[in-house]
């Protein structure tokens, strides 16, 4: 058999994974509960607004041609979002729609990296950030977040650390898995550092809209320089629930997003025009959905957070994201693979190991707030049940 490129040999589906999934099935053919706290897919619906501005594109036949280029309403709705929602003044050059903020993160190192060059990634941090160098032939050196710093990056640190050939970091907040939020004092400390080492900055904002107690998420490009050396991705995907459509955008520089364009059009025919009216309806549409979602996923953290506080199990609130953050409780010497397996043995409740996020997510689970309180007070009546605490 003829062989294949040695990337291929990186990438294999978890054990974890694997066995979860055959027990998942297993127990649910026993009709036994599961609560599936792992995916972070939204169990809510679009707004009746948008799916009605979906259904009107897909019964028009031009529809279906493809895009090639954004269309000016759909770069006029982004316009219209970011001046509304964080006061930021973009240009239309200074925008472009991706498949996806995944897809956007997984291909930007074919504009900033040379082979061999290095972007700068957060451990623990979402798994593209340290994959999409790597595939496009650069490398990832990763900077830690820890708890006594509110897991943001110390940028002195990071600076006096840093090797040689680094091009870009990659930044993300509010920040899955950690579920932190930042400052805008960040933001404008990030410009500086990468002003004075010379590197271009990557924020990803997928969740900037769920976010709690009060807290407002903003946007790095609304910070004087920012469009100088950074560019950032903001998707539809959580706050729309609009996940399967695949609508994200990249903002920022226009020379890098120049660049950027030119080299996708040779694989890529542009954002399917009946997504390009879905895009428009959410962002140019009502936003009360917005507020009301965030109300409920507030709800949910209270009832997970206070929950599992209340049977002994001390996860504190997550500050944004549609997840939670926790270390796993004693007597699993941070093996947090066997402690989701005998989680989910003995509760029924998925999780997932937070060293999938990196070296430093040992010792730890993420859980996702995708089911409704009921639900996860029945999962949480559950994990106390189970005695997977009192070890």
């Amino acid at each position: 058999m003829p062989g294949f490129a040695a990337r291929t040999d990186e990438f294999t589906e978890s054990n974890i994974f694997t066995i979860l999934e055959y027990k998942r099935q297993v127990r649910a053919a026993r009709g036994l509960p599961v609560y599936n706290l792992s995916v972070g897919t939204p169990d809510f619906p679009p707004a009746p607004h948008i799916i009605e501005a979906t259904k009107a594109a897909a019964a028009d036949p031009e529809m279906y041609k493809y895009a090639l280029v954004d269309s000016p309403e759909l770069v006029g709705a982004v316009q219209r979002w970011y001046a509304r929602r964080y006061g930021a003044a973009l240009e239309p050059r200074e925008i472009m729609s991706v498949a996806g903020s995944q897809e956007g993160l997984a291909h930007i190192g074919l504009t900033l990296l040379n082979p061999g060059e290095t972007i700068l990634a957060p451990n623990p941090g979402y798994p593209i950030f340290d994959i999409g160098p790597r595939l496009m032939g650069g490398r990832t050196a990763f900077y830690p977040l820890r708890a006594d710093n509110g897991f943001l990056p110390d940028l002195r640190e990071i600076g006096r650390t840093m090797p040689d050939g680094v091009r870009a970091m990659v930044v993300s907040y509010p920040m899955n898995p950690l579920c932190a939020v930042a400052p805008r004092s960040f933001y404008k400390d990030l410009v500086e550092f990468a002003n004075r080492h010379g590197v271009w900055i990557i924020h990803d904002n997928a969740y900037s809209e769920i976010t709690y107690d009060g807290y407002v998420g903003g946007s790095f490009l609304s910070v004087d320089g920012a469009k100088d050396i950074g560019v950032e991705f903001n998707s539809l995907s959580k706050t729309y629930n609009l996940t399967g459509t695949r609508v994200s955008f990249l903002m920022g520089n226009a020379e890098l997003l120049r660049r950027f364009s030119a080299m996708r059009s040779e694989f890529d025919y542009g954002l399917c025009r009946i997504f390009q009216r879905s895009a428009i309806a959410a962002l140019d549409g009502p936003q009360d959905h917005v507020v009301s979602q965030r109300a409920r996923y507030e709800a949910r953290r209270d009832a997970l957070c206070g929950g599992m506080r209340r049977i002994g199990w001390d996860i504190p609130d997550s500050k944004g994201t549609m997840f939670v953050w926790a270390r796993i409780p004693r007597g699993y010497n941070d093996d947090d693979s066997a402690f989701v397996a005998d989680l989910f043995d003995r509760s029924g409740v998925i999780t997932i190991p937070g060293s999938v996020f990196g070296a430093l997510g040992r010792g730890h689970v993420r859980l996702a707030l995708t089911m409704p309180v009921p639900g996860i007070e029945e999962a949480v009546a559950a994990v106390a049940q189970s005695g997977i605490l009192d070890q």
